[in-house]
């Protein structure tokens, strides 16, 4: 199976991936918007996204995306996140003054960069693909944040490893499959969905009493807003089901109060964190 992912190989999301599906041919792709083009063209038969991390919040352009296509959430997974600090071999901690990688990752490494002044911060559009450009740069000065597989995937040393600032730094990914041709576990306990709303007073509490009243547990729910409606928003939802037909109760008591309603996806909720 072709799997698309924002990233380089040895990224966090070609991690999830093998994952997901074992002996997936991953197909990288640098922008999100072109890991769900490929999906669309069936450059890719399934894409793998990172939809929200345990520090640093939701991936709100994913959102966007995933209303955008049609596409469906067939399976998700938690991934531990363990950040190094990655080098070529021959270089040393101590002489290292640039570090790159993704924004966010290096956001999560605050305290070990500032326990070396020495080290300048420098944003980069992917963790492994930071690690793949000093390999190329040769520069024993320059180092990146990624993981201990992207080290291995481009040959480089991790000078120190499990250098983010919290251990419990978890992402959780989904595995998306066109709309036609994804196929739900039968097992299935999660569903995900975004609605949006008519325009009346209280209509979100009512909409959200009418779950409370079937006792559907809300998992997640996060606001997006619609581009061209100023103040209009969508909501996303990811909430726990006993079944088929507790997803299917679920949509039809939502109609009463959304605009529009849209299933994204019913799949296996992913097993409990890894504990250190």
């Amino acid at each position: 199976m072709k799997i698309a992912i924002q990233g380089e190989p040895g990224s966090f999301s070609h991690e999830a991936a093998l994952k997901l599906v074992s002996g997936a041919e991953i197909v990288p792709c640098a922008l999100s918007t072109e890991v769900f083009a490929a999906l669309d063209s069936g450059a890719a038969d399934a894409a793998v996204i990172p939809i929200e991390n345990s520090l640093a919040g939701s991936v709100l352009e994913h959102f966007d995306l995933l209303l955008a296509h049609e596409v469906k959430v067939v399976e998700e997974t938690l991934l531990r996140i363990r950040h190094n600090l990655i080098a070529i071999r021959g270089a040393s901690l101590d002489e290292i003054d640039r570090v790159f990688s993704h924004a966010v990752a290096l956001a999560q490494c605050r305290r070990f960069i500032a326990a070396h002044p020495g080290m300048r911060p420098v944003a980069f559009y992917d963790t492994a693909g930071s690690v793949k450009q000093l390999v190329g740069l040769r520069d024993k000065r320059a180092a990146a944040i990624a993981s201990e597989a992207a080290a291995a995937y481009y040959g480089a040393e991790i000078l120190a490893g499990g250098i983010e600032d919290d251990a419990e730094n978890y992402t959780r990914f989904f595995l998306l499959k066109r709309s036609g041709e994804a196929e739900y576990d039968s097992g299935s306990n999660k569903l995900s969905i975004a609605f949006s709303l008519v325009h009346r007073s209280g209509s979100l509490v009512a909409a959200l009493n009418a779950l409370a009243v079937l006792g559907t547990n809300l998992t997640k729910i996060e606001s997006r807003p619609v581009q061209g409606k100023p103040w209009e928003y969508i909501f996303y939802v990811d909430c726990q089901i006993g079944g088929a037909e507790e997803a299917d109760l679920v949509l039809k008591v939502l109609k009463n109060h959304c605009g529009m309603i849209r299933e994204l996806g019913r799949y296996r909720e992913a097993g409990g964190v890894e504990r250190l």
